[in-house]
């Protein structure tokens, strides 16, 4: 075969079956005699095609992914060959490139019986295998993809089949007959396990999931139901401690782990321990939902309870639900340390995909790092009022045992908070506060003690910030509430302070129960898990209450009545209504939460007219005006302002709209056309030339421009 040096002699591919793979290709040498490739040319759009056509192949059924990604903007280069990129994608087979075999190289053999507890090697673990191509984007065409197939045998380094039907060694003599059990099967399989699923539910889904590969077999139902009873065992036998020692049980779990692990720092005399924890699903959906949108972070989970605090990063997910994408466990969050590992996490964003940015950042800390996180997601922060909220509320009721005191306070303090807007001196409301209430002892003494030194800076902190939404506050609130249920089962007491710990509760059952939510919103599929994740915020319980349930009590309105759905004849009362410090009586309040019918009262109350708006409306209000007033009335200044402001409004309607549309082709049809103007036709990577006639009364000799060498140049710029 001859060796072609330009992708235009490469012939163009595209074959008329739905998916193909590589044997349905012809492959062409490119590049030149020490060095080529076998590479083939076919549409961009019938990528996915190829793909799919090589996952399904029958000797060595597998999946590809992503394992390293690069993009160019159009545009961004001036010259150019006719093999650059537009886009690259390096992908590579599931069972690869790692070896989590004994020793790393061929897998034992599992034809005699082992008398042993350790599971025999399975099909989906990673085998260390090469097989990977990449696929580029052409700079020059983006209407076409080349296909550069660097290994296609799926052999491992040795040189050895090391997965499917054909790998004799790996599984035994039985190979042909084993199910083939991908990532998401196991996955799913292990999530239904961590959360007590019986096992005989588990083993219906899991023979439907492996039936879309292998089919119907009494066999394949027979092994299927062996894998699900051993991996049950599995599970039930595994331990956190992998020594007794906990350091050293940590870095046996890093090094078992390191695809999980994006930053780890042990601890030594000058830098504190450091574990960042985010798993392939975890980064996959922190690129997918927090792209152009916000990243929320709960901080100092666990501070008196845990060896080290929890802190977490999250994203909203299709539903607005917060979606745990990141977990970093450390005690030091100085500006040094969280930039290690704050960069690392980016860093891993961006190899996979270099586009992917954030439009904000949600902290629920006035002491956070804040220029540190602008900095880093080069985005506007904003505050989240939940814990603040949160605190107040909980020691409130559990301080003060009379109902009509509890709410008094709660209500003061709201006020205090809402008078950053008022210009009141918020020392004096402060003093005063403290003076009405003096005969609260237990309170006043936590208050006192926790919050008056730094009241100041809390106060300051949501007066120059923007502040969330309550649908934000009540989802971080729900993350926290099941990271607590998860974490602080009085079975577990004693556990709490090992890191080990905390990570197998983090990477098994946490994570589970998200891959789980995600998976049965996504696929229509276990209704029951499907209903209770939805209704897992407050934000979306208040959803389902109708308008006509809330009532106020006068003109004033003190008060509002909130109708139970279950029980017509049972009503809430909130207090406050309008407010995010509002009170309401029921038990999930009583806790500290922000409740349904909290959150339901402050919706109706929005939309009567004359009533004081919240505090995020409220503190997007005062950023326009104070955009408003800054320019000196007359100026340019003041036109540039506007202009600002509209394109701002025009934005945010056209998103209210898009939001609330039941049909995207309503909007799309709304919108005016956009005349382009035809381009003329130009040479790939040439500019196109323009003769103009020199004008009349011109010096020829001015119209010749020498070329001057690059030497010539750097000898005149030393002079």
């Amino acid at each position: 075969m001859d060796i072609v040096e330009s992708v235009r002699k490469i012939p163009l591919q595209d074959p008329p079956e739905e998916d193909f793979c590589a044997a349905d290709l012809t492959w062409t040498k490119f590049g030149n005699a020490e060095h080529h490739d076998e590479v083939a040319l076919i549409p961009y759009d019938r990528v996915d095609d190829f793909i799919i056509g090589e996952c399904s192949n029958v000797e060595w059924p597998t999946r590809f992914h992503i394992e390293r990604g690069r993009k160019r903007a159009i545009g961004s280069l001036k010259e150019y060959k006719d093999d650059e990129y537009l886009e690259y994608r390096l992908y590579w087979c599931s069972f690869g490139p790692e070896n989590y075999g004994e020793g790393g190289g061929i897998l034992p053999s599992r034809r005699y019986r082992l008398n042993t507890r350790n599971r025999a090697a399975r099909p989906q673990s990673m085998r260390g295998c090469t097989c990977h191509f990449v696929v580029k984007r052409l700079y020059a065409r983006p209407y076409l993809a080349l296909i550069i197939y660097n290994e296609r045998r799926h052999i491992n380094k040795s040189g050895f089949v090391c997965h499917g039907p054909l790998d004799r060694d790996a599984i035994g003599p039985g190979a042909k007959n084993v199910p083939y059990i991908c990532n998401e099967i196991q996955q799913q399989t292990m999530s239904m396990i961590y959360l007590g699923i019986p096992e005989e539910n588990i083993l219906e889904k899991h023979i439907e999931g492996i039936q879309r590969y292998c089919g119907s077999d009494a066999k394949v139902n027979s092994l299927a139901s062996q894998y699900v009873h051993k991996l049950g065992m599995i599970i039930k036998r595994s331990t956190h401690e992998l020594d007794l020692d906990d350091q050293a049980s940590i870095r046996m779990w890093v090094e078992r782990n390191k695809k999980s692990v994006f930053f780890y720092q042990d601890t030594s005399e000058s830098d504190p321990f450091v574990l960042g924890i985010q798993t392939e699903w975890q980064l996959q959906q922190m690129i997918r939902f927090g792209h152009c949108s916000v990243v929320v972070a709960d901080s100092t989970f666990g501070i008196k309870r845990l060896k080290y605090p929890l802190f977490t990063l999250l994203v909203f997910d299709s539903r607005q639900h917060a979606l745990p994408v990141a977990w970093v466990i450390t005690r030091s969050f100085s500006k040094p340390d969280m930039s290690k590992w704050l960069n690392a996490l980016i860093d891993r964003a961006h190899s996979v995909e270099p586009g992917w940015r954030v439009s904000g950042f949600v902290i629920d800390d006035a002491a956070a790092e804040i220029d540190l996180l602008r900095d880093i997601f080069c985005c506007p922060v904003l505050f989240s009022l939940w814990r603040i909220r949160r605190s107040w509320l909980r020691n409130i009721v559990k301080k003060c045992c009379n109902i009509e005191v509890q709410r008094e306070i709660f209500k003061r303090l709201g006020a205090i908070v809402y008078s950053i807007w008022g210009g009141v001196n918020t020392s004096l409301a402060l003093e005063q506060f403290l003076q009405d209430f003096v005969d609260q002892t237990d309170f006043m003494e936590y208050f006192r003690a926790s919050w008056l030194p730094k009241i100041e800076m809390w106060l300051s902190t949501m007066r120059n910030f923007p502040l969330a939404s309550q649908e934000a506050s009540g989802a971080l609130e729900a993350y926290h509430v099941k990271l607590k249920a998860k974490l602080f089962d009085d079975s577990h007491l004693g556990a709490l302070q090992r890191v080990d710990w905390l990570v197998h509760k983090l990477t098994t059952e946490l994570h589970s129960s998200y891959w789980l939510d995600r998976f049965a919103d996504e696929s229509d599929s276990f209704q029951s898990v499907k209903e209770e994740y939805i209704a897992s915020t407050s934000w979306h319980r208040a959803l389902r209450i109708p308008n006509n349930a809330v009532t106020f009590n006068d003109k004033d309105r003190f008060f509002a009545k909130v109708v139970s759905q279950k029980e017509s004849k049972s009503t809430r009362i909130v207090w406050n209504p309008g407010s995010e410090f509002a009170f309401c009586d029921c038990a999930w309040s009583m806790q500290g939460n922000l409740c349904k019918h909290v959150i339901k009262v402050n919706m109706v109350f929005e939309n009567i007219k004359g009533c004081q708006p919240s505090m995020s409306l409220k503190s997007f209000e005062d950023i326009l005006i104070d955009l408003w007033r800054k320019p000196v009335d007359g100026s340019i200044a003041l036109d540039l302002s506007l202009a600002w402001t509209q394109q701002i409004l025009d934005q945010i309607e056209k998103l209210v709209e898009l939001n609330n549309s039941p049909d995207i082709g309503t909007v799309v049809n709304k919108m005016p056309l956009n005349w382009v103007s035809k381009k003329g036709r130009t040479y790939t990577g040439k500019p196109t030339l323009r003769y103009t006639l020199p004008p009349a009364n011109s010096n020829p000799k001015s119209l010749i421009v020498y070329k001057r060498s690059r030497k010539r140049k750097r000898l005149s710029q030393l002079r």
